[in-house]
């Protein structure tokens, strides 16, 4: 395996959630975003999901 996420369960800091919400305000996609919080893309969705963000599906 390799270490491409090194936050195993980490809490979310404010910072994180306010550049959460610009990119997906922005039309980011899912993996765009996870990648930019260096976070994965299952725990990006479900913080988005919390916070009722919406999140663009790319086609």
């Amino acid at each position: 395996m390799s270490d491409k996420f090194a936050k195993h369960k980490q809490p979310w800091k404010a910072d994180e959630v306010a550049k959460l919400r610009t990119l997906a305000a922005k039309g980011k996609g899912l993996k765009e975003i996870a990648k930019a919080l260096n976070r994965s893309e299952e725990s990006t969705k479900e913080r988005a999901k919390i916070d009722g963000i919406g999140i663009a599906k790319l086609r």
